[in-house]
């Protein structure tokens, strides 16, 4: 019937619905990528293509930007597996970069040129470098940039050694510098900050304090707060040189404006909320017998789901819980709080959604430098990436259109990681399978 209104592919807006963002996505001839009309990507690394030095598998996981040499990108990206290396791929490495043989961890640096390689047949470009900086490590999805310029890889996990094959204990942050290979040598778990399944890192630049984030469930992880001994200075290779107990580490507890203990994060549903925040002392911080989470009891500490991404900003740590639609009253996909350490209060920025009201599940978060966030999430089954307004609605800013499987049911695969360049004109984005990093340039502007 001329004029009737059809229905649209899944995961897909339509050109009204747009809202805030760049307008509809076009198509790709190439089949990896729809973006908005004026955007355009480059292919940057791809594995079985591209292979670090000295071998291995390219992690489609950017975490992280450095600026590097004659205006090159420094991305660092983490090799996602937990377990044994003889079921993962392995990042190959000098024997002086691995800390445990057995795990399949780690993290590559991937040198950018300033450049680029602007090629959109699903190839990589030529003058694109990477190497190894870190081997045999575990589950290193997250962490965090440091202000002197190096990048604290967590792991993910809490597998003890003789625990899945390992030979040494896991669930520890590592250090890693993207400019100079050497200081990579012997990688030292950072112990002082706990053993717990390690998600995101920042650094207050003033007072010295590292907040860190824990993505674990039965019980949901907490925030935690890591304070360096007195006259301690930060700086490269300064944390590994602490002892393992060095400074206090603390999780948080939070109570409402009537003083009443917050026993979980995602129960709030209303932007503008404030909680007060206290500190807690970790009894065990290398957890020998009990996970960290476990060694409160109940109503001691709060708790959060999915505390997937955190950067610091505005005087202060902003920290994603991704997931929250099923347990928070108002059905929200997830928060963004910010944590003001001067008045130590909490409060709910930002409740994530999609403006179609389609289901989503949010996965690797970042902070735009035209405002708000940039998130990846499916969308009717589709991954995207979604602009994310401080209001909370969202808008379509790229859709993968990389089929990881069969033609009949084609399996889109999934972004991973996201980093925006240090001068903030290219967002890197990794597709998991089957193992893509992607670089997103257009015509960026300020949102709301």
């Amino acid at each position: 019937m001329v004029g009737e209104r059809q229905e649209p592919e899944p995961g897909e807006w339509r050109d009204g619905d747009a809202g805030p963002g760049y307008g509809p996505l076009v198509d790709d001839p190439a089949g990896l990528l729809a973006l908005p009309a004026g955007f355009s990507y480059r292919v940057v690394a791809r594995a079985a293509v591209t292979t670090p030095e000295p071998g291995g598998p390219t992690p489609p996981h950017p975490a992280a930007a450095f600026p590097g040499e004659h205006g090159a990108t420094l991305l660092v990206a983490g090799h996602a597996p937990g377990g044994p290396r003889s079921d993962r791929p392995y990042p190959a490495a000098v024997a002086d970069l691995v800390y445990d043989a057995a795990a399949a961890g780690g993290c590559t640096v991937v040198e950018v040129p300033h450049d680029g390689q602007d090629r959109h047949d699903g190839q990589p470009g030529e003058g694109v470098r990477e190497w190894v900086a870190l081997a045999g490590a575990s589950a290193n999805r997250g962490g965090g940039a440091t202000p002197w310029g190096t990048w604290l890889a967590g792991e993910e996990t809490e597998d003890l050694a003789g625990v899945r094959g390992m030979t040494r204990d896991h669930g520890y942050v590592f250090e890693v510098d993207p400019h100079d290979r050497l200081t990579n040598r012997h990688p030292k778990p950072l112990k002082a900050l706990g053993r717990y399944a390690h998600a995101a890192v920042v650094v207050d630049p003033g007072r010295g304090h590292l907040y860190l984030t824990e993505d674990a469930s039965a019980p949901d992880g907490l925030l935690y707060r890591w304070t360096a001994p007195e006259g301690f200075a930060h700086g490269r290779g300064r944390l590994a040189a602490l002892d393992d107990t060095a400074g206090a580490l603390q999780a948080f507890r939070c109570f409402d404006s009537g003083g009443r203990f917050v026993a979980d994060l995602s129960r709030a549903a209303r932007i503008g909320t404030v909680y007060g925040v206290d500190w807690v002392d970790v009894p065990d911080r290398d957890a020998r017998s009990t996970s960290v989470r476990r060694q409160f009891p109940e109503g001691r500490v709060t708790r959060a789901r999915t505390q997937a991404s955190m950067w610091w900003a505005d005087g202060g740590a902003y920290v994603v819980a991704s997931h929250g639609r099923g347990e928070s009253p108002g059905g929200h996909g997830g928060a963004v709080w910010f944590y003001n350490p001067s008045r130590r209060t909490l409060t709910l920025k930002v409740l994530l959604d999609v403006g179609t009201g389609a289901e989503q599940d949010l996965g690797a978060v970042t902070v735009s430098p035209f405002g708000g966030l940039i998130a990846a999430g499916d969308v009717g089954g589709v991954p995207h990436l979604l602009g994310v307004l401080d209001d909370g609605r969202t808008h379509p800013l790229a859709r993968s259109r990389l089929d990881a499987r069969a033609a009949r049911r084609p399996e889109h695969g999934a972004f991973t990681g996201l980093a925006f360049s240090p001068d903030g004109e290219t967002l890197f984005a990794g597709i998991r399978t089957p193992g893509v990093v992607l670089a997103i340039t257009g015509p960026w502007r300020r949102r709301g």
